[in-house]
């Protein structure tokens, strides 16, 4: 096993800027990482599971509703403390990440926001603890990057919803105590129900023979005629608007867990050129391999200052969708370019699993896809430039 021996890149000085509490956070979400996921991250990898023992220490280190007030069992901490831990998350990989932003943003983010004074007594304090576990489900197996064509559906019944349909791709489905589910009633009309597992007609099948997130559970929501009591709609907000808010807080999670993927990916390529001798020399001698270190360092740095400003932007609620978009769009290309790089620093040594390169390169593979495909925040920006519409 080796050591985790991560340094991290600071080429703008950014640290100068974060406040002493910003600081303290990353270092401990870091040091956890180091600590807790990077000794055995490869072998769940390998294996395909998801390291269920990490999830008191992701309790722990804040990374479950970081920003939800301490009332509810957050953390209570600001969108840049946020954005910082899950870089040092995605730093150790990406599927860990995953759990946390799907757990913070996508569960406990529209309990708070969107439902009401007892749903968040209810389930915000023990989401917080990770006693909870939850998952998101928008996406269904005909309906990705068009989630207003959604056919999951909820009819009222009188004293309960009767809710029928699918989700795929779902993220912690397998061991979720609750899902947060959108569904059309009979108006077609998108609300917000929270699921609870142990309901009636409601499994949670696992996805198999994946060759990314392999170290995240991943599967479907499947609902036959699952009787939801009224109290768990979450009221406060519906309409397509009420889940892309849900997903504006995740991508914006994303935009900073990708620089952690890039960071991990460069630390090891130069740590490694600096040992690699071939010619007499070490490959760090060589004007292609700085050529290559020295782009990796101006994209993540150029990354870095995005999602800071993008930070800043959210702590005022003065950041867009649009720019979340951006941010997300630029910085998961950034971290697989500089995956792919580095791989080829790393010559064969790099697809092994010695080092984390691979595994990130095939975690971004997802990434880069889900909560918004790279070409569709392509067409975000072009509609929030022009003011013409191009999805259809």
């Amino acid at each position: 096993m080796k050591p985790d021996l991560f340094e991290a890149p600071d080429y703008y000085n950014l640290d100068d800027l974060f406040s002493e509490e910003h600081k303290l956070v990353r270092d401990a979400a870091r040091d956890w990482v180091k600590r807790d996921v990077s000794p055995i991250i490869e072998e769940y990898a390998q294996k395909a599971e998801f390291p269920k023992q990490i999830i008191n220490g992701l309790a722990e280190i804040g990374a479950f509703g970081p920003y939800i007030p301490a009332e509810y069992g957050g953390a209570g901490l600001d969108q840049i403390s946020y954005g910082l831990i899950m870089q040092e998350i995605e730093r150790g990989d990406s599927g860990v990440r995953s759990t946390a932003s799907v757990q913070s943003s996508l569960v406990m983010y529209p309990i708070w926001k969107y439902g009401t004074e007892a749903q968040r007594q209810k389930y915000l304090p023990k989401l917080a603890t990770g006693e909870w576990m939850g998952s998101f489900g928008l996406t269904e197996p005909d309906h990705g990057s068009n989630p207003g064509g959604m056919t999951t559906h909820f009819k009222d019944m009188g004293d309960h919803y009767l809710l029928n349909g699918a989700k795929l791709w779902i993220s912690n489905s397998p061991f979720c105590d609750v899902a947060v589910v959108w569904a059309k009633n009979e108006e077609g009309r998108i609300h917000g129900l929270v699921v609870e597992r142990g309901m009636e007609g409601f499994s949670t099948p696992e996805t198999h023979n994946k060759w990314s997130l392999r170290a995240s559970a991943t599967g479907e929501l499947i609902f036959q005629d699952v009787k939801v009591p009224k109290e768990n709609l979450l009221p406060n907000k519906s309409g397509l608007g009420a889940p892309l808010g849900c997903l504006d807080s995740a991508r914006y999670g994303i935009a900073w867990g990708a620089i952690g993927a890039a960071m991990d990916c460069y630390d090891t390529a130069l740590r490694y050129s600096k040992e690699r001798i071939q010619f007499g020399k070490p490959i760090a001698g060589f004007q292609l391999q700085q050529k290559k270190l020295a782009e990796m360092i101006t994209e993540i740095t150029k990354a870095q200052l995005l999602a800071f400003r993008l930070g800043q932007l959210k702590n005022e609620n003065r950041a867009t969708s649009a720019q979340i978009s951006m941010a997300k769009r630029n910085n998961v290309e950034m971290a697989i370019k500089i995956a792919r790089e580095a791989r080829q620093m790393l010559g064969g040594m790099g697809i092994t699993g010695e080092y984390s390169i691979m595994r990130h390169m095939m975690n971004l593979e997802s990434v880069i896809t889900y909560e918004g495909t790279h070409d569709i925040h392509l067409l975000i920006t072009g509609l929030d430039i022009t003011g013409i519409n191009a999805f259809k």
